[in-house]
């Protein structure tokens, strides 16, 4: 009995050190990856106010629901930064992956939200590209999908989350960014940016969301 629990006390001390050497990695791996600099300018628990300088990226888009769009994008997306389908260099990757639903001009007011994941919604896919990269010294895409452009500077308002990013947790985490926002007087400008930092193996509880506005206001 004596000898049953000290294998028992031994495995769940191998599977402690294999987990903290999991998140240890996870971290390592997540710190080596380029993401976008900005300058933070004010900060309120898991809602930041950023500045961002313009941002090189590359984009597609897709229809369908959020989800089916997101995967859908990213195959083209890597298969330009991974130099599979035109010629030169590989790019770097970059976090996070970022959708963002596109608009369409309206001739009267607009009195419902589409919902998150809307499967006839039509969407933006970017990655952003390294900071040592311009328009000009990109190699090129192949064909019209992809296409390379600036972003100018922006304020953006973020929410940052974890877990699994389902429709109903981004639904819930962009309710309380728009109200934190509308408390505080400050405008949402046109629709929010997902970003995904992590890859779909990272647990739940490890992988980093967010919620993301342009906005304008005091």
């Amino acid at each position: 009995m004596r000898s049953i629990r000290k294998i028992v006390l031994i495995g769940l001390g191998v599977l402690a050190v294999v987990a903290v050497l999991a998140v240890g990695f996870w971290v390592y791996a997540v710190s080596n990856v380029e993401q976008p600099k900005y300058a933070l300018v004010t900060q309120d628990g898991l809602i930041e106010i950023r500045d961002y300088p313009a941002l090189v990226v590359a984009e597609v888009t897709r229809q369908g629901d959020r989800n089916a769009a997101v995967r859908a994008g990213f195959g083209p997306l890597a298969g330009y930064i991974f130099a599979k389908n035109r010629g030169g260099d590989s790019v770097s990757m970059t976090a996070p992956v970022m959708q963002e639903r596109q608009t369409i001009a309206m001739t009267a007011p607009v009195t419902q939200t589409p919902s998150v994941g809307g499967a006839g919604q039509s969407w933006t896919i970017r990655f952003v590209m390294p900071a040592k990269y311009t328009l000009e010294t990109l190699p090129r895409a192949a064909g019209d999908d992809v296409r390379l452009l600036q972003l100018p500077p922006a304020r953006r308002a973020a929410i940052r989350f974890s877990g699994v990013a389902t429709d109903a947790l981004i639904t819930s985490k962009e309710a309380a960014l728009r109200a934190w926002l509308a408390s505080r007087n400050i405008t949402a400008l046109g629709a929010p940016t997902y970003a995904y930092y992590n890859d779909p193996f990272t647990p739940g509880p490890l992988r980093r969301n967010e919620v993301m506005f342009d906005v304008k206001g005091p």
